[in-house]
C-alpha cells in the first residue's frame, strides 16, 4: 500500500480525547463525514500506526488517546452489548476486555478483537458510564467488577505515574 508517485500518506487528520475528528486544525463538522471517518479507523498492517481506510484509499491520522468510543451499553440476555462510536454493536467480554479506570474516572476497555488490526482501545463516554453504573461493584482493592448473568469482568484501577 504504497503512496502514489509524489505524495504522502501523512495527513493532518487527527481524533481528540474526546472523540472529534479534526484536519488542519479545523473540527470536522459534517455529520455524515463525521460518522463515515468514524467507521473508517484501522491499523496498517505493516506498521501498526493507525489510518483512516475506505476500502479504496487510506491515510495515516492522529489519534490523542484512543480510537473508539463506547456510546452506550445495553442488556441483551446474558450479554452487555457495547455501541461503539462507528456504529457498531458487540458483547462485552471478559478477560479480553481489558477493562481499566482511566485517571480521570472513566473506563477503558479493549473492542473490535476480530476487526482487521483489533483489537482497539475504546473509552466509554459519560453516557455509556451511566448505563453500566447499575452492573458495577466496587472491590476492597480499588477495582470494580462488572457483573451481569454470568459476565464477571474485573476494572481494574489506573496505573499509576
Amino acid at each position: 500500500m504504497p503512496p502514489p508517485e509524489g505524495r504522502s500518506r501523512e495527513s493532518t487528520i487527527r481524533i481528540d480525547r474526546a472523540g472529534r475528528f479534526f484536519h488542519d486544525g479545523v473540527e470536522v463538522e459534517h455529520p455524515k463525514l463525521r460518522r463515515a471517518m468514524a467507521t473508517w479507523i484501522s491499523r496498517h498492517p505493516d506498521d501498526g500506526r493507525y489510518i483512516l481506510t475506505n476500502g479504496y484509499d487510506w491515510t495515516y491520522f492522529e489519534v490523542e488517546d484512543v480510537p473508539f468510543f463506547v456510546r452506550s451499553v445495553r442488556e441483551q440476555g446474558d450479554d452487555l452489548m457495547l455501541e461503539l462510536s462507528d456504529g457498531t454493536e458487540e458483547p462485552l467480554h471478559e478477560p479480553s476486555s481489558g477493562a481499566e479506570l482511566t485517571e480521570e474516572g472513566g473506563i477503558r476497555l479493549r473492542v473490535k478483537h476480530g476487526a482487521a488490526g483489533g483489537p482497539f482501545e475504546a473509552k466509554l463516554t459519560s453516557a455509556a458510564l451511566v448505563d453500566l453504573a447499575s452492573f458495577l461493584k466496587p472491590e476492597r482493592d480499588g477495582s470494580f467488577v462488572i457483573e451481569h448473568g454470568p459476565l464477571r469482568a474485573v476494572v481494574r484501577p489506573a496505573p499509576r505515574h
